[in-house]
């Protein structure tokens, strides 16, 4: 699995949600609505998710495995951090 784009669309709102980004893998398969959203720890990611009827909210696209998930945060995060340098840069 190659991640072959990354899409950041910054928040501009004040709040823990810092960007919504969307991956497409293998130039083949897009994932919409991943959050970056800074926690106590950091910067994560949270996959996109729907509201269920008990009211809990449940990921419906998630990876399978740790590892994976690992690849996918680093690269959003990666180019969140460029898209927020470049940012600064222009101000």
């Amino acid at each position: 699995m190659n991640i072959t784009d990354v899409r950041v669309r910054k928040v501009a709102k004040e709040g823990k949600m810092k960007a919504v980004v969307s991956i497409t893998i293998d130039e083949e398969f897009v994932v919409h609505d991943i959050k970056v959203i800074e926690g106590e720890k950091g910067l994560f990611i949270a996959m996109p998710s729907r509201k269920a009827t008990d009211g809990e909210y449940r990921d419906i696209a998630h990876p399978i495995n740790s590892s994976t998930r690992d690849k996918i945060q680093t690269i959003i995060l990666e180019k969140y951090q460029e898209a927020a340098a470049e940012e600064a840069a222009a101000v």
